[in-house]
């Protein structure tokens, strides 16, 4: 675990090492992705067999050993302790609320002009959804992808999940009924993202591929963007906690954990202008790590890639945020929302002692799929936008085309494009 001060007079270009840290894949990756891309492309259905049963040690043979039907889900949710039912709707219906007020509304108006001007939003015909399988299998994940695009309006939702050893998570059967999820495939990893991209001989290709996965899946995304739409590369889980000395150091070690269990890669981020207080949390960061199951993957997280930073103020802290761009900040202070005011790059922000970032995975209603390596500068968290387009319209009449021609004419002579400037032209002087 790193420990920085912003006094100390090597702290610049530690924290510069620190922002340019890169946790994700590497050129090996990139090289296997490409090979197993082509596999599918070419193969199909033979390449995903031959794939599942070498990484996921699970027989593509028979109809029920490709796909999970929609029977099956629901005798999964059937089956839920009723608590955990209750838990699982409770979910569903605050992410589709959260979602169902980002559907964008048509445009159509008529300009002084007469120009008729306007966009009329669709959704995409099919989407397919990645949902992790073996060390992370996650009903909420599931959660979080499908419903926005049914949300949207999206026809057909596609899941493609690994099964490792033919072993399915009966919660995630029941996040997909829940969620009125059209198909299940039983194939994970880059060939599952090739397969939706490009099609086999039993999955129909997708438009969109969304959802988490590990360095394969996100570098299968990163190859594919243009053969299909994507909502964002992802790399490892990330949390930055601002806290002053008023917390519970119990509750923030427990903050800061509950994004590294996710993955040795994952990074968790302490700011705080207490030192007394840093000396705690690092303290009970072990106390607790001795106490959890997952402990073996989060201490190689903290250990490899966990920060504490201290600083003078905490008004030094949302610059630091700002240079981070991480996935998810809490703000564990008393008033949080000045430091709110001032932090403008982040996937999702947390605010107040009472908040921490996991009831954001699960039931506050706004997506947990969020960017991750820095991406908050210039992308959002996952929503009802990722799965619809935008098709603008223009209608002009013959007095529209009259003031606006003869500017557009001048415009296409001077580019040089004389096709353009004729098109107009003809109607102007018929």
């Amino acid at each position: 675990m790193l420990r920085l001060n912003t006094t100390d007079a090597g702290f610049k270009v530690a924290f510069e090492r620190l922002v340019r840290d890169r946790r994700e894949s590497d050129d090996d990756v990139a090289r296997d992705v490409q090979i197993i891309i082509e596999d599918v492309r070419l193969r199909g259905d033979a390449a995903l067999a031959d794939l599942t049963a070498r990484f996921d040690r699970h027989a593509l043979a028979s109809d029920a050993d490709w796909a999970i039907g929609k029977d099956s889900c629901r005798e999964a949710f059937d089956a839920l302790n009723p608590d955990l039912r209750a838990a699982l709707e409770l979910a569903a219906q605050r992410i589709r609320a959260y979602h169902e007020a980002q559907r964008p509304a048509d445009r159509d108006e008529t300009d002084e002009d007469g120009v008729r001007l306007g966009a009329r939003w669709n959704a995409v015909d099919a989407a397919g959804l990645y949902v992790p399988g073996g060390r992370a299998a996650y009903p909420s994940s599931l959660l979080m992808n499908a419903i926005p695009a049914r949300v949207a309006g999206v026809e057909r939702l596609v899941v493609v999940t690994p099964t490792p050893g033919g072993t399915v998570n009966p919660l995630v059967l029941a996040a997909a009924h829940l969620a009125g999820v059209d198909e299940i495939w039983r194939v994970g990893g880059a060939q599952a993202i090739a397969a939706l991209a490009y099609g086999t001989e039993r999955i129909a290709p997708v438009d969109v591929i969304t959802g988490p996965g590990n360095a394969w899946v996100a570098e299968a995304k990163r190859q594919l963007y243009g053969v299909v739409g994507i909502d964002m590369v992802a790399g490892p889980s990330e949390i930055l906690v601002i806290a002053d000395g008023h917390n519970d150091a119990d509750w923030t070690a427990a903050d800061l954990l509950s994004q590294a269990e996710h993955d040795p890669a994952a990074q968790s981020i302490l700011v705080t202008d207490d030192p007394v207080f840093a000396d705690k949390v690092a303290d009970r960061v072990g106390v607790e790590l001795a106490m959890l199951p997952t402990a073996r993957v989060a201490s190689q997280s903290w250990d490899k890639h966990g920060v504490i930073i201290e600083v003078a103020s905490l008004s030094e802290a949302p610059a630091l945020a700002n240079a981070l761009a991480a996935e998810h900040v809490q703000l564990a202070v008393a008033n949080p929302q000045p430091l709110f005011d001032a932090i403008r790059h982040a996937g999702s922000v947390f605010l107040g002692r009472m908040t921490p970032e996991a009831i954001g995975d699960y039931v506050a209603g706004p997506n947990h799929v969020l960017p991750t390596g820095r991406r908050a500068r210039f992308a959002s968290g996952l929503s009802v936008l990722d799965f619809m387009k935008r098709t603008s319209f223009i209608q002009l009449d013959e007095a529209a085309l009259a003031a606006l021609g003869p500017a557009a004419v001048a415009l296409a002579e001077a580019e040089g494009l004389p096709a353009h400037a004729r098109s107009i032209e003809v109607r102007l002087d018929p």
